[in-house]
């Protein structure tokens, strides 16, 4: 595991390495493994992470449905809600559902409307590993909503390489060094062989050089 004192000046130089911007760029991390097979499924990594302070974007949730999920949606601000005749006209739209499942990093659906979802949606949220979190009747979206809001997605597929946004320029080095520290946990528990499997750990600004994590 990384000190948190490394992942501080690993970010404080990726800062002061960046070419001065007049808006807020995005903090990424890379991460390199080794010494795993990635066309065995087993082996792959499809994870969704908590972060502690959030990466500072707005995170887009979809909730499909009817009924109290559509009012718990509301009140929780979800950026799209569908029902489920809106759910059979976008499989009718290829271009419209693609925007759909590219702009939201997460669905959620009631699970009466799930194999609607699976019929209509599928074929454009299955590939990005967007497929929805089935929501049992009765059940309080409000605090997976929440929780999501500060929540990344991790899907390998068969690379045995793979990056995302753990913070902005305007966020505190430590709290981007605690973010990072909940993904490599996550990321390690899920490896055979935990550190052995790691080549390397890079952050970056959206346009700044990368700097290396010395693990």
């Amino acid at each position: 595991m990384v000190e948190k004192s490394v992942l501080i000046d690993a970010l404080k130089k990726a800062k002061e390495q960046a070419p001065e911007r007049k808006f807020t760029e995005s903090v990424d991390m890379t991460i390199n493994l080794k010494n795993i097979d990635m066309s065995q499924p087993k082996n792959r990594i499809d994870e969704t992470i908590l972060l502690p302070h959030g990466n500072g974007r707005v995170v887009k949730i979809a909730v499909l449905g009817s009924g109290d999920i559509v009012t718990q949606a509301r009140e929780s601000g979800v950026e799209l809600i569908m029902g489920p005749e809106e759910i059979e006209r976008l499989g009718g739209a290829p271009r419209e559902a693609r925007k759909v499942a590219s702009e939201h990093q997460f669905f959620l659906a009631e699970t009466q409307v799930m194999s609607l979802v699976g019929r209509w949606l599928g074929p454009r949220l299955g590939p990005r590993g967007r497929m929805p979190q089935p929501i049992p009747a009765g059940t309080d979206i409000r605090p997976i909503v929440e929780r999501l809001r500060k929540s990344v997605k991790i899907r390998t597929k068969d690379k045995m390489s793979f990056s995302l946004k753990v913070g902005t320029t305007a966020m505190s080095e430590e709290e981007i060094a605690e973010n990072i520290d909940a993904v490599l946990k996550r990321i390690l528990s899920k490896l055979e062989m935990g550190d052995f499997q790691v080549r390397s750990v890079y952050v970056k600004t959206t346009m700044g050089p990368s700097v290396k994590v010395e693990l």
